[in-house]
């Protein structure tokens, strides 16, 4: 009886979830959405030092500079999720940066329209919304920018969130290599790799962040169908 009614609540679970997904919309950024923006950080980060998060203003600033990039899912007129991120030229060969240095405080000034990749400033889902594959969509909607624009790929600091219950037992190094190889699970990581993105480093100090001391892998997804300006060139 007792499994029965598990088995009951848990397809209850999913076919709320399916008709969840179902209704779901992605746009982009517009105005009417920044302070349900601000919310959904604080909501999805309970772990970041308060001035990591962003704000209404720096929304704002986001939808001036540039408004393709930001993606929103929506559940009628409710913001569910989102992804924001900008055009920057990045050197894997000098990597190391801080999230809100690169970011421009959060503002986006930073942006290059020319800039050889789409940095993925951030990517978060409404806890109540999980599980329905928001988080795919975004990562699909930012890779079609990409596409669209030509650009290499895609590059980000990620955080690693399930580091906090192995800190004191594994190094960040020695966490980051089993949840790439497989052996341990991680909430945000593990999902980046299944959509296609490679560890490339760790970057030290790079957010202030209690549950993985602050670090946070250095993640790339590459464009399959990007063609260098060489390329193109000797083509015409």
């Amino acid at each position: 009886m007792i499994i029965a009614k598990r088995n009951f609540l848990a397809m209850n679970h999913a076919a709320r979830n399916t008709q969840h997904a179902a209704r779901i919309t992605l746009t982009t950024i517009r105005p009417e959405y920044f302070a349900q923006l601000e919310a959904l950080q604080r909501i999805c980060y309970p772990t970041l030092g308060d001035h990591e998060l962003m704000r209404v203003v720096h929304f704002a600033s986001q939808y001036q500079i540039f408004p393709e990039g930001q993606i929103v899912a929506l559940d009628g007129e409710r913001v569910v999720g989102q992804g924001s991120g900008f055009f920057i030229d990045f050197d894997f060969a000098h990597p190391n940066h801080r999230f809100k240095e690169i970011c421009d405080n959060f503002y986006f000034t930073r942006h290059d329209p020319q800039g050889a990749y789409y940095y993925g400033a951030d990517i978060s889902v409404h806890p109540d919304y999980r599980g329905q594959a928001i988080g795919k969509r975004i990562y699909v909607a930012r890779q079609a920018v990409v596409r669209h624009y030509g650009r290499r790929g895609i590059v980000a600091g990620g955080l690693i969130p399930g580091y906090v219950a192995h800190r004191g037992v594994l190094s960040i190094q020695e966490y980051v290599d089993q949840v790439v190889a497989g052996q341990l699970q991680d909430p945000t990581l593990s999902f980046q790799l299944r959509n296609g993105f490679r560890v490339r480093g760790l970057l030290e100090n790079y957010i202030e962040d209690s549950a993985s001391d602050n670090w946070s892998t250095l993640i790339e997804w590459v464009n399959p169908d990007y063609q260098s300006p060489d390329h193109q060139s000797t083509e015409v």
